[in-house]
């Protein structure tokens, strides 16, 4: 194919894709290229992203066909598409369903037309203990004790399993969701986006039903909402695992104000109290306590306490280790994801895939934000130099000290003295990851601060004092990161971070997707970044995550004069 110089990617070899940022077309390429690969480097100009066996798979297991990728590849590439990739993403493509799960009859079978294929797997030593006697060329009888394991095992050996066999009722509990007309004061119907994700789950249309997946919706979209609703569509008894107990108290309240559900059907499983009832909903913490790390796990019978028919899994991408341990073993009840991004930080995007399941749907952030759904939201980073001193005390330290310090920068009380006063009128949030810092920010700017150290019922009396307005301004640690509903919040200002994660930049970010309740849906998210230190380094992987859903960047280094243009165009930006 000749080289076109007006399309924006180049296709590499290596399965990299180089995108050029200032294309035309820019946001409805990355729109189709994000389905499919994923983005590794995100420099002002020119981004890279890579083609993976898992981000095919899970392209795949939503439904995309390799001929779309390729099309789509080819109509934008410069210098057209490698045989040699080509011929990769066919490969793996083609693998996905290659391998499946079927119940025939009372027995559990690992089937494929690829009887090649199949007596390669049977061969392996790694899954003798898994696999029992062979039904034919096409199919091979399985415990149902090692689904799971079997699943996360030929995953890792780049065979993904489709699973097709049945899941249990579980314990029947009719669920109904109110209608619009139930509460008058709180009219609720689901959004078109919102049924299309259950129905993903669910498989409505093609006459099987699946029930295990992930669904990728932005903070501020009714993730929550979408659970209940699979809640109501499986009509079982069901666990809800999610991130703290703020989040326990949320998911309780819209439960019991969205369907027929009474209180004493919805149970709360924390540290405080343990309750196990129709619907329980549990924290990640309690799952995995014990005594000492040689102790079994106190809580984590909770799995078999009940006949449950579903489990969801708020925040799948914080699932801990030991309830992917558990999870393994429960693949006949069925299992759903909810997150704002797939992203883990320990690289286990795989265990996720083969054990709670692939991705079944995503709705992009900023088709949502276009919708008037979430905030419209400009992300800006302003940098700061260090002090002399603390430039002597940086040069002198080793890298973790080095990063701590530039988070903990001083100067950068002087950026957020002047954002106050710039979002004077806003609702504001100052968000750190070091509690000195941010009993200093407390100290200086007068505003209570919430960390994990607070007792539950003195952090939902100022989360109240916020959301009424009598708060103008708290700071958070990171108990706030998760499952924090404050709807009008219009400004965030970050102020340190966890190293690179992307998966804290999306839960901070959400602090003010929520559309506002006073019709202004616009908000802005501010991180204040040492100037030339590591903590500059580890912002720019933080970026990935904003890149990745389409928002743009702006970064400006700090001084002391302030603008008049920057103050006019927030100003204009918000109104």
């Amino acid at each position: 194919m000749k080289w076109d110089p007006t399309r924006p990617l180049i296709v590499q070899n290596d399965m990299s894709v180089l995108f050029e940022t200032n294309h035309p077309d820019y946001e409805t390429v990355r729109q189709t290229l994000v389905k499919f690969a994923d983005l590794v480097k995100s420099p002002e100009h020119l981004h890279t992203y890579r083609i993976t066996p898992l981000s095919l798979w899970n392209a795949a297991a939503g439904g995309m066909r390799f001929a779309e990728m390729t099309v789509f590849l080819q109509n934008y590439a410069k210098f057209g598409v490698p045989t040699a990739v080509l011929s990769s993403m066919r490969k793996y493509v083609k693998r996905y369903g290659l391998l499946r799960m079927e119940n025939v009859g009372d027995e559990l079978y690992l089937v494929s037309e690829d009887t090649v294929v199949l007596k390669e797997i049977c061969a392996l030593d790694s899954l003798q203990s898994y696999l029992h006697d062979r039904r034919g060329d096409r199919a091979i009888a399985i415990s149902p004790a090692h689904r799971g394991h079997l699943k996360q095992e030929l995953t890792k050996l780049g065979y993904p399993v489709e699973d097709a066999a049945a899941y249990r009722q579980g314990e029947y509990v009719p669920i109904s969701l109110c209608s619009d007309t139930d509460h008058a004061d709180k009219p609720f119907q689901l959004r078109d986006y919102q049924k299309q994700a259950v129905d993903a789950f669910e498989r409505i249309g093609d006459g099987r039903s699946i029930g295990s997946g992930v669904l990728v919706l932005p903070c501020g979209a009714g993730k929550t909402i979408i659970g209940i609703a699979a809640m109501a569509r499986c009509s079982c008894a069901t666990l809800i695992l999610t991130s703290n107990v703020t989040s326990v108290r949320q998911w309780k309240r819209e439960i019991i104000e969205k369907t027929d559900l009474t209180e004493d059907q919805v149970g709360e499983y924390s540290g405080a109290v343990k309750e196990v009832r129709p619907i329980t909903i549990a924290t990640y913490q309690i799952m995995t306590h014990r005594g000492s790390k040689d102790d079994q796990f106190s809580h984590m019978q909770l799995f078999h306490e009940r006949e449950w028919g579903l489990i969801i899994y708020d925040e799948v991408h914080l699932l801990p280790a030991p309830v992917f341990r558990a999870t393994a073993d429960i693949q006949a009840t069925k299992r759903l994801g909810l997150t704002a991004t797939l992203i883990r930080e320990d690289g286990r995007e795989e265990d996720v895939f083969s054990l709670v399941g692939p991705r079944r749907y995503e709705m992009a952030w900023k088709e949502l934000e276009a919708k008037g759904w979430i905030a419209t939201v400009a992300c800006k980073e302003i940098r700061v130099p260090l002090s002399t001193a603390d430039r002597d005390q940086y040069a002198a330290s080793g890298a973790r000290q080095q990063f701590r310090i530039a988070g903990e920068n001083a100067g950068k009380l002087d950026v957020i003295d002047h954002l106050l006063k710039l979002h004077a009128k806003e609702q504001k949030l100052i968000i750190g990851q070091y509690l000195d810092q941010l009993e200093r920010i407390a100290a200086h700017t007068g505003a209570p601060l919430i960390s994990g150290e607070m007792a539950h019922d003195d952090r939902e009396k100022l989360y109240q004092q916020f959301k009424a307005g009598r708060l103008p301004l708290l700071i958070v640690s990171k108990v706030a990161n998760f499952a924090v509903d404050l709807p009008d919040a219009a400004v965030a200002i970050q102020v340190s971070g966890s190293y690179g994660s992307r998966q804290e930049e999306a839960q901070r970010l959400g602090r003010i997707l929520r559309p506002k309740r006073n019709g202004e849906n616009a908000a802005v998210f501010y991180t204040i970044i040492s100037e030339d230190t590591k903590e500059q380094d580890f912002a720019l992987k933080r970026q990935l995550f904003l890149v990745e859903q389409g928002y743009q960047y702006s970064i400006s280094a700090w001084t002391e004069q302030i603008q008049e243009g920057e103050r006019d165009e927030v100003r204009a930006y918000l109104s």
